[in-house]
């Protein structure tokens, strides 16, 4: 059941996840694959999940985080709102990999990302940051 409206329990939550983003081996994993990982098709994407791909584990560490975090909205343990509002570095990793959603989850994995697919369609702050990073990504990919 979804949370109405947020209180010390999500504030809690949420400096437990900003926490655990300041752990030196996600950090470093974070800054790897997002200063990296700016797919232009599907077989950008499928590479970085081959395990001797050097971005592999960063990666797998990367986005097991967010959908973890992801997953406490989704589930309601925590108002997603609130929490979107300071934990939206996931769902700018969602945009990168959105256009390739169905096939990752046709070839890689059929539960790919679902958790931040929830969190970029069925919140009303996932949907503006979804929309706002999808165009950086579009920009940035223009550029490079």
């Amino acid at each position: 059941m979804a949370k109405d409206h947020p209180d010390h329990h999500d504030a809690e939550l949420v400096l437990r996840v900003y926490e655990m983003r300041r752990e030196t081996v996600l950090r470093q994993s974070r800054h790897e694959v997002l200063s990296t990982l700016w797919p232009r098709s599907y077989e950008d994407v499928a590479s970085i999940t081959k395990p001797n791909h050097p971005l592999n584990a960063a990666y797998r560490q990367v986005t097991s985080y967010w959908e973890m975090v992801y997953g406490m909205a989704r589930h309601g343990i925590v108002h997603a709102d609130y929490f979107l509002e300071s934990n939206g570095e996931g769902l700018f990793l969602f945009a990168r990999v959105a256009p390739y959603l169905a096939r990752i989850r046709g070839e890689l994995s059929p539960v790919a990302f679902r958790n931040a697919e929830w969190a970029a369609t069925e919140t009303g702050t996932g949907r503006h940051m979804f929309e706002i990073f999808s165009a950086r990504v579009k920009k940035a990919l223009e550029t490079r």
